[in-house]
């Protein structure tokens, strides 16, 4: 049996999940603006409805509930608590769907385990430069405070942010530009992250109760050759690329690890600049994101192989690729390689000196027809929690929760409703946008009636 004190879960993100997007006073957010400009989301695909989970509060706690879960984390949309970014003005009606959602739960017996930022920046923040302008710390900050304090009497779980990597990375692209927004805005999340943490601690945690952190992703990687060195040191650069430029400052001495230091600096000299592209942390800074963590979140779905590439415009002189032999999903970077699992969690554990981990996201998604009987998600789910159970047993990995990604069928961020990783089928060609079960739903909830697997799937375990 897979114990787990932190119980099973399953996930929504707020933009891609409520819709509303201009009810009772919600600000826009950066997403809003991005699906809304034409051919940046696939199929022209936009967050205005989504799955209008906003005015399904009863209906959608009533699959929850019939899942069997005990926890449910859910992201708040900044911009409809804090229309322009700033606490100038705070929407008591979006506080408000907050609040009912976070009762029904309770009602429900099911925790809630809250994500402060989910990548919906308010475009007004944007407008001034978002996460490159250092006064996003302190907006951020103040978020933060306006959500510990009307929320956290009854939110005894808080993520500061998802994927901090994908923001930075992602969101501000190094790819093959030698830029510094990406390393800018890392060192502006990672500091936001740290004062949100000392204000919970300082000011909430003694009469609240509650425990508070962030959510890092990483895939995991293998060297495309396991005999060659180069693409063996290749494969632990990416994996200190990846997890390492989040999780070092926060779980190790509050700084960037060595790797990166010094291969950027390099780089950015090489390129032209006068110092390195990766700005510094003050004694001071360090000292103050240090440790700021009550847990390891952790999003995991694939791994990789890589190997050395030596042109100067990739920093991390290396590159990824897939095995052809490896099954695919419906996202075209998502190969099902559940063995990667359980080696970056024995990874977390020997790095970061076994901090509790709860997983906060790991699934699989599909694309074209629909067919309930999702066999793929199933042995999907089987392979990872197996592997998550042999970190946790075998390895020691203190693993306290898991987090299935994702309740129902969403906008999946730039790709749009078409790729569906839900345990939910959502028929978007009828206007009441009905919840349909997938088969996955029902072995999902025995996975969680058992906290484990029932004897009749373990003859479907690797």
């Amino acid at each position: 049996m897979f114990v787990t004190p932190g119980g099973v879960l399953a996930f929504r993100a707020h933009f891609i999940i409520e819709g509303a997007w201009r009810e009772d006073g919600k600000g826009l957010s950066i997403w809003d603006t991005f699906a809304h400009t034409p051919l940046k989301v696939g199929n022209d695909d936009n967050g205005d409805i989504a799955c209008d989970s906003y005015h399904r509060i009863d209906e959608d706690v009533a699959l929850l509930k019939k899942l069997g879960l005990t926890h449910y984390r859910f992201s708040i949309s900044w911009p409809r608590i804090l229309p322009d970014g700033t606490t100038s003005f705070i929407n008591k009606a979006g506080l408000k769907y907050y609040e009912n959602l976070i009762d029904a739960l309770l009602a429900a017996n099911i925790q809630p385990q809250v994500t402060i930022y989910h990548w919906d920046l308010p475009q007004a923040l944007q407008d001034v430069k978002g996460w490159e302008n250092d006064t996003i710390v302190d907006r951020f900050k103040e978020y933060a405070d306006v959500l510990f304090s009307h929320l956290g009497h009854k939110v005894k779980f808080w993520i500061t942010l998802n994927e901090p990597y994908n923001v930075a990375q992602i969101g501000h692209g190094i790819s093959f530009r030698p830029g510094t927004a990406p390393y800018i805005v890392a060192h502006n999340l990672i500091k936001a992250h740290a004062e949100a943490w000392h204000l919970y601690n300082d000011t909430y945690r003694a009469k609240q109760g509650g425990i508070i952190s962030l959510s890092i992703n990483s895939d995991w990687a293998e060297p495309r050759n396991p005999y060659k060195q180069e693409d063996i040191d290749a494969a632990r650069r990416f994996v200190q690329f990846f997890i390492g430029w989040f999780a070092d400052p926060v779980f190790k001495n509050g700084d960037y690890n060595e790797v990166m230091k010094t291969m950027i600096r390099e780089r950015s000299l090489a390129q032209g600049f006068a110092k390195s592209r990766l700005p510094e942390f003050t004694e001071e800074e360090k000292r103050r994101i240090k440790g700021t963590f009550d847990y390891f979140g952790f999003n995991h779905y694939t791994t990789v192989l890589a190997y050395n590439f030596k042109y100067a415009t990739i920093i991390q002189a290396t590159k990824a690729e897939t095995d052809r032999s490896w099954l695919g999903s419906g996202s075209f970077w998502l190969k099902v390689t559940p063995f990667g699992f359980r080696k970056i969690l024995k990874y977390i554990k020997e790095e970061y000196g076994n901090p509790p981990i709860y997983i906060t996201e790991n699934g699989i998604s599909e694309r074209g027809e629909v067919d309930l009987n999702d066999v793929w998600r199933k042995h999907y789910y089987t392979s990872y929690i197996n592997e998550a159970l042999k970190a946790y047993k075998l390895d020691g990995a203190d693993i306290r929760g898991y987090t299935a990604w994702t309740l129902m069928d969403n906008l999946e961020w730039a790709t749009g409703f078409s790729d569906r990783f839900g345990l939910y089928y959502v028929n978007r060609s009828d206007p009441a946008l009905p919840r349909i079960a997938k088969q996955s739903a029902e072995h999902y909830t025995r996975i969680i009636h058992c906290n484990g697997f029932p004897n009749d799937m373990y003859k479907h375990l690797p």
